[in-house]
């Protein structure tokens, strides 16, 4: 009796283990969400972390951390963490392209960057299959957004176009140049500068000669060849697109042959690393960069975040990043999800308040309401004129 009464309790156990079995989650006491949806939302930070461009990457990781770690003291996005997966690309179209693929594989809800004109657009040829969004803080070559090739892109500096113009104007206008070179160093973003620079005085400026046009050997160690044909076009300035490993060595350079005309170049040369390589030859140096953001309240309590977590004050681009990163928490919030187009189109239509002022994005991606400036060099540091 007592076994058959044993089966019997086997068997009424088992037909209530099958009844819970087939009942709805909820009915059976599972609220769980799916993995997915409990975990955190990754952002990914891409750049040149390493390298002779690694000032200009570097803060943009120091600028997205700080956002990061205030959202999640605040309790995070829709309930979830942040984390970032930081990816160095060296400024390489080679390497951005393995950088991209280990970031989709991380499955990001968006990436904070690249850095480099060259190696964004390597990079967004793998973002825009996949539909995730990128926000640059840099990369300002001009098709990145006006092709309509990469839908999913953002940025928060303004286009190479203007940085051009700007350059044509004060060099034509404040600097009364006659007769004017242009070097660039070859890539996506200094050449694109020098040719914007050359179109903006050829359309605007035709009495400005453009004595010589000219690419150099990225790395080379010698520009002795190109500093003499400069010398020999008697100009009165020189525009140079390109970053800041190859101004110095060409400003040293010139300046050592007694060429000492203005050298004029964009926001790739817009950098302390620029001023420590150069030395000397530094000074007097202009360039083009993102606008002061002195007196905005948001770069104010951005900076003084970064001097206290880091110890040292911001470096190149920071306040851009910083705007990106804070663009991309405020419009996943809005947008109550993940989904790319929902987070898009929150993009577009939510201003946020930033350290580069209150922006939101045109169809293009392009942040609207940010621009550029002059700066020069004056006792060791850049100035906005």
């Amino acid at each position: 009796m007592k076994k058959r009464l044993s089966i019997i309790a086997i068997v009424a156990v088992a037909v209530v283990l099958v009844f819970i079995g087939c009942q709805p989650e909820e009915e059976a006491g599972t609220t769980e969400q799916p993995q997915e949806e409990a975990g955190p939302i990754k952002i990914g930070v891409a750049g040149a972390h390493s390298g002779d461009l690694a000032s200009y990457g570097l803060p943009t990781v120091n600028a997205a951390e700080l956002v990061v770690a205030q959202a999640n003291a605040d309790g995070g996005i829709l309930g979830r963490q942040i984390e970032l997966v930081v990816e160095d690309d060296q400024c390489q179209p080679e390497v951005a392209t393995n950088t991209a693929s280990k970031l989709v594989g991380e499955e990001v809800a968006a990436v904070i960057g690249h850095i480099c004109s060259g190696a964004t657009r390597a990079a967004l040829g793998i973002y825009t299959g996949e539909n995730i969004i990128t926000i640059s803080p840099s990369a300002t070559n001009p098709g990145l957004t006006q092709s309509g090739e990469y839908p999913t892109f953002f940025r928060t500096i303004a286009p190479d176009d203007a940085q051009g113009e700007m350059q044509a104007q004060f060099v034509a206008e404040e600097l009364g140049a006659e007769t004017v070179v242009i070097l660039h160093d070859g890539g996506d973003y200094g050449k694109g500068l020098a040719d914007f620079a050359q179109a903006s005085l050829e359309a605007n400026y035709p009495d400005v000669e453009i004595a010589l046009y000219e690419g150099v050997t990225v790395g080379a160690v010698d520009y002795s060849a190109i500093v003499n044909r400069v010398g020999a076009a008697d100009a009165d300035a020189v525009i140079f697109g390109g970053y800041h490993p190859e101004a110095s060595k060409l400003v040293g350079q010139m300046r050592a042959q007694g060429i000492d005309i203005p050298f004029v170049s964009g926001d790739g040369v817009k950098d302390e690393s620029f001023i420590e390589v150069a030395g000397d030859s530094a000074e007097g140096v202009y360039a083009t960069g993102p606008r002061d953001t002195a007196g905005n309240p948001v770069a104010e309590a951005a900076r003084d975040a970064h001097v206290e977590e880091y110890g040292e004050e911001p470096g190149p681009f920071f306040m851009n990043a910083y705007s990106a990163a804070l663009a991309i928490v405020n419009a996943i919030e809005a947008a109550g999800s993940t989904d790319p187009d929902a987070v898009m189109e929150a993009l577009r239509s939510e201003s946020v308040d930033t350290p580069v002022g209150s922006i939101s994005f045109d169809d293009a991606g392009d942040a609207i309401g940010v621009g550029f400036a002059i700066y020069q060099v004056q006792d060791g540091v850049y100035v906005e004129l």
